[in-house]
């Protein structure tokens, strides 16, 4: 039997070099997932080796997602109401029960949600959040519009994990998703946006506007863009109908002049016949215009243009017209007013 001192030595020296070989198996391992990680992560974005996950199957992300299963990529979706994805489990699409789900058989998971509430709920939900599920080398891409400084949190988070996280609101509402001609605005990584062109060329033209959160600075400042330009365009119509002119008329002879523009193109039709029905809500819209005004006060920025469109769309909202379209903006105006387009497009002008 030997003695007790030499024993300990080599039971300590024997376990000395098993917990070496445990530590340096370990290393090699975790070396070895990083390795496979980024590998995957410079992998070329096309249909036969990119996963897509799309969260958000309303009036625009059902189209963009639409576009996403023609051009062959295999697509998961979640949607909190089923009615609304069935049109893309139809032409090929699987179903998620959670978002972390759908991201854990998913390289790039797209959301297009309601609130900056809801992109927190889906994306950063500890347990039942898309990021959770997220394999390290996965990208995130939120499209809604919601608070830059929820996108640069996000970003952290996903650069946390290993991951990656764009912002990428879009503008061109229902007809610019359907035809796949939006404007997207991109914040994040510069390189992981050219990355992802594959993809968002199937839904518009990307821009890149800088880093995390300048994708939604770039979108918030398009729609103050917008909303002053529906006022004019609205107030136009009024006036136009006021002084007895055809209001059809008047449209058309505007816009290919100085007046026209894309709110006149998608709206002036839309409102003549009395169609109200979303491109985009009027309160989600009221939401983007309040993130709108909360950054001005952060900037101490003063835009009286923007501060009134936002009443305006908020008396809409008020009279309990907040899931109609942003083009009944007319019905506020109409109502300060007393009067009534119904009949806009009835009398042609006399000779």
């Amino acid at each position: 039997m030997p003695p007790l001192l030499p024993l300990l030595l080599v039971l300590r020296s024997r376990t000395a070099h098993s917990y070496s070989l445990s530590v340096s198996s370990l290393v090699t391992l975790l070396l070895r997932r990083r390795s496979m990680a980024t590998v995957a992560s410079t992998d070329p974005v096309c249909p036969t080796n990119t996963r897509i996950g799309w969260i958000g199957t309303g009036v625009m992300g059902r189209s963009m997602c639409a576009h996403l299963l023609n051009a062959g990529y295999t697509v998961t979706v979640f949607n909190r109401t089923l009615s609304k994805a069935q049109p893309l489990l139809d032409i090929g699409a699987h179903l998620a029960d959670s978002p972390h789900s759908l991201a854990s058989q998913s390289d790039v998971v797209f959301s297009i949600v309601g609130y900056p509430s809801d992109v927190r709920h889906v994306l950063l939900h500890p347990s039942s959040g898309a990021l959770s599920g997220l394999r390290p080398g996965g990208i995130i891409v939120d499209m809604t519009t919601s608070e830059p400084s929820l996108a640069s949190e996000l970003s952290a988070a996903a650069s946390s994990k290993n991951c990656s996280a764009i912002d990428a609101p879009v503008s061109g509402g229902d007809r610019g998703a359907k035809t796949g001609t939006l404007a997207i605005f991109a914040g994040g990584d510069e390189s992981v946006v050219q990355k992802l062109n594959p993809l968002f060329a199937l839904m518009g033209k990307v821009n890149y506007m800088g880093g995390s959160g300048k994708g939604q600075f770039a979108k918030l400042a398009n729609q103050i863009t917008i909303a002053t330009t529906m006022v004019g365009l609205v107030e136009g119509m009024v006036y136009a109908h006021k002084a007895g002119l055809n209001v059809e008329l008047f449209l058309n002879a505007i816009s290919t002049g100085a007046a026209g523009s894309k709110s006149l193109d998608l709206h002036g039709s839309r409102i003549l016949k009395r169609d109200f029905e979303p491109g985009f809500f009027v309160n989600h819209f009221v939401k983007d215009l309040g993130i709108c005004l909360k950054e001005c006060q952060n900037m101490g920025l003063a835009l009286p243009g923007l501060a009134l469109a936002q009443q305006l769309y908020l008396s809409l909202k008020a009279h309990g017209e907040g899931n109609l379209g942003t083009q009944a903006l007319i019905l506020a105006l109409e109502r300060l007013n007393n009067v009534r387009l119904d009949n806009a497009v009835a009398s042609k002008p006399s000779a």
